[in-house]
């Protein structure tokens, strides 16, 4: 891994990952293992805002760029652009008008009219907004509810008002809302091929997931060894607290639980991952981060509590659970498929 700047400033470590070719080497489907050991580099340096950044870029903004870019023009400029470090582009796909987890409702639309083409909505809740140089933005194309009715605009970030909308969480992220009222398109805003958006979104979203997994192991292992060394340490009793029985049996269940993640993120990152099966990727992740940071945070109990501590970061974590589609809407799909996947477990 590249050595990356000591600042936290996630523009700064994306630049320096571009100049490395770190970006190229990590963001095509061949790359699992050098994306996991890119996501554990960071894990371990940087705050998780700053890792969050750089995993949407590398695992759903620079593969739809490259989906894009065999068009030419705007795509194509920012892709390579992008690759080299050079521009932030945030994905804006939360939608103002619908659930994030709802986007065949989603609000954003493209309007035509005798002035040209214009974008009406709003995006919320979106990672780099605040210093990106161009939004990837899904925006409803047609008014009939079908698959088939998105298209993408490649925009300036200049053309839209940006709000921070997280502050006191994810440092780093550049979390923000994104107003897009009334905002003239030029022809080359608009990229790739129509109705074909959603079906490209959909596709990123399962390399989104398989590298929130890989991320979520390492943080996992990282929380693990750093509360097992806490616990052979403190004292409790006539020992330490690693000799309490009960301490080791609920370490214990989160070393299972963690195996279980280490497992299926090895065998997602063998393939192609279909959607069914990202879908429990991402549930997985999200209870297993859940079960690890909860169980460490009472296992330290007070020590937890300090600034910069577990509970901190038990409380950013919890995005494993909402980001990229919340666990409670990804289980509705997962039942979709039951038919499919106890066919599978007993063939």
């Amino acid at each position: 891994m590249p050595e990356l700047l000591t600042s936290a400033e996630a523009p700064a470590v994306w630049r320096e990952l571009g100049r490395s070719g770190a970006i190229e080497r990590c963001s095509s489907p061949e790359s699992a293992r050098e994306l996991g050991e890119l996501l554990a580099d960071l894990d371990s340096r940087y705050p998780v805002g700053v890792v969050l950044s750089v995993c949407v870029q590398v695992a759903s903004v620079i593969p739809l760029l490259r989906a894009l870019a065999p068009g030419g023009g705007r795509a194509a400029d920012v892709f390579e652009a992008a690759l080299s470090g050079k521009a932030v582009v945030a994905l804006a796909a939360t939608d103002e008008a619908a659930a994030g987890s709802d986007l065949m409702d989603l609000g954003t639309r493209i309007r035509h009219g005798a002035g040209g083409p214009r974008l009406d909505g709003g995006k919320r809740w979106i990672t780099n907004a605040m210093w990106a140089d161009h939004l990837l933005v899904l925006a409803r194309s047609r008014e009939t509810r079908h698959f088939t009715s998105f298209a993408w605009v490649l925009l300036p970030a200049g053309r839209a008002t940006v709000r921070p909308s997280a502050e006191a969480l994810f440092t780093g992220a550049g979390i923000g809302d994104v107003d897009l009222a009334g905002v003239r398109l030029d022809a080359d805003h608009l990229v790739g091929r129509p109705g074909r958006a959603m079906a490209e979104f959909v596709r990123a979203m399962s390399g989104e997931r398989l590298a929130g997994a890989l991320w979520a192991r390492a943080l996992c292992r990282r929380v693990l060894r750093r509360t097992y060394r806490r616990l052979r340490e403190r004292p409790g009793g006539e020992g330490v607290l690693w000799d309490n029985a009960a301490v080791r049996d609920r370490f214990a269940r989160c070393l299972v639980a963690l195996s279980a993640l280490d497992a299926e993120a090895a065998a997602a990152s063998a393939g192609p991952l279909r959607p069914a099966a990202a879908m429990l990727l991402k549930v997985r992740c999200a209870d297993t981060v859940d079960l690890v940071l909860s169980g460490c945070v009472d296992l330290l109990g007070a020590e937890s509590f300090r600034d910069g501590g577990l509970a901190s970061l038990r409380a950013e974590t919890a995005m494993f659970g909402i980001a990229g589609g919340a666990s409670g809407a990804l289980l509705q799909g997962i039942a979709q498929h039951a038919d499919d996947l106890l066919t599978e477990a007993v063939s």
